[in-house]
C-alpha cells in the first residue's frame, strides 16, 4: 500500500474535523468520546460520535505546558473546561468522557497532573497514553517510527507489526524553532511564534530553521537506532512548516512522510482511544 493510500482515511478524518471545528454537527449521539490534547503551544479538544466521527472541537493557542509539563495547573483546567463548556453548547448535550495523552516517557512526571486537569475540567477520563501511540490510532502504521514534533518535545513511538515496540521523547520542538527565529528577525518570541505558523512564510524560513530541524533529525536518529524502521510519519503542530519533511529526510536517510494537516492528527487519534469506562 502506498503513504498516500495509508494516509487517506487520515487525511480524511482530519478534513472532516476542521469542517466540524467551524460548524459542529448537532444530530444527536448517543454518547461522545473526547480527546484533550495539552500541548505546548496548542491545546485542543477533539469530540466524535458514537461512530467515531468528528462532530465538533475547539483549539486554542496557550502556553499553560511547557516541554510537555503543565507549568500553569489552574490555567490549563480553565482553559479546558471553558471548550468544553463552549461546544457542549453548541452540540446542546453534556461532554462526560475524555482521552488525554503525554509525551513519551513522562508519565511518572506529569501523567497524574494532566489526568488532573481533564477531570478538574469536568470529563470522567478514560485513557492517558503516548501522544505518538495516539497519533498511529488514525495513522495505522504497522511498521516505521511515528514522530510527533510538538511546541516543546520530539516524541517517537517505533511500531513493528502493528505493536509498539519503544517510546522515547526529548525537549526540542517548535518553542526552540520559534526562540531561532526571534534571534535571527530581532522578534518578541510572540511574534515569531505567528510569523512561523503563516504558510506564506515558509519557504522564507526553512533555511533559517534547518540547523533546528537537523538537531530534531539527530535525535529521530538516535531513538531509531538499532530497530528497523523504514518509515518515519511526522504528526504535530510543527510539522505544519512546509519542507521540514524533506529535511529529516536527508538527514536520518530515512523515507519521511507526513499527512495534510499533521496538527490535528494526535488529538483525533486521542479521541478514538476514548471509552466510556472511567480509569481505575
Amino acid at each position: 500500500m502506498s503513504e498516500e493510500l495509508a494516509f487517506a482515511e487520515c487525511d480524511r478524518l482530519v478534513r472532516e474535523f476542521e469542517k466540524v471545528v467551524k460548524k459542529p454537527i448537532k444530530k444527536k449521539s448517543s454518547i461522545y468520546y473526547t480527546g484533550v490534547d495539552l500541548g505546548t503551544a496548542c491545546v485542543v479538544l477533539a469530540v466524535l460520535d458514537e461512530n467515531r466521527r468528528p462532530v465538533a472541537g475547539a483549539y486554542r493557542y496557550a502556553d499553560v505546558v511547557k516541554d510537555g509539563m503543565v507549568v500553569d495547573y489552574i490555567g490549563a483546567i480553565r482553559l479546558v473546561r471553558e471548550m468544553k463548556e463552549e461546544i457542549e453548547e453548541k452540540l446542546g448535550t453534556e461532554l462526560i468522557y475524555a482521552a488525554a495523552a503525554i509525551p513519551p516517557g513522562t508519565d511518572a512526571l506529569d501523567g497524574g497532573a494532566i489526568k488532573n486537569v481533564v477531570q478538574g475540567a469536568g470529563f470522567e477520563i478514560t485513557a492517558l497514553l503516548d501522544e505518538p501511540t495516539a497519533a498511529n490510532q488514525i495513522l495505522k502504521i504497522k511498521n516505521g517510527a511515528v514522530v510527533d514534533i510538538g511546541g516543546g518535545t520530539t516524541g517517537i513511538s517505533i511500531l513493528k507489526d502493528g505493536k509498539v515496540v519503544n517510546v522515547d521523547d526529548e525537549a526540542t520542538g517548535g518553542t526552540h524553532f520559534s526562540l531561532v527565529l526571534a534571534g535571527a528577525y530581532k522578534l518578541p518570541f510572540s511574534e515569531a511564534e505567528i510569523y512561523k505558523r503563516d504558510p506564506k512564510n515558509h519557504k522564507e524560513i526553512l533555511p533559517v530553521l534547518k540547523p533546528v530541524i537537523e538537531k530534531v533529525a539527530a535525535i529521530i536518529s538516535r531513538q531509531v537506532q538499532g530497530y528497523e524502521v523504514h518509515g518515519l510519519y511526522l504528526v504535530g503542530g510543527t510539522c505544519c512548516l512546509s519542507g521540514i519533511e524533506t529535511v529529516i529526510q536527508k538527514k536520518t536517510g530515512i523515507p519521511t512522510y507526513k499527512p495534510e494537516n499533521p496538527m490535528f492528527v494526535t488529538p483525533l487519534g486521542i479521541a478514538m482511544s476514548c471509552t466510556d469506562q472511567e480509569m481505575e
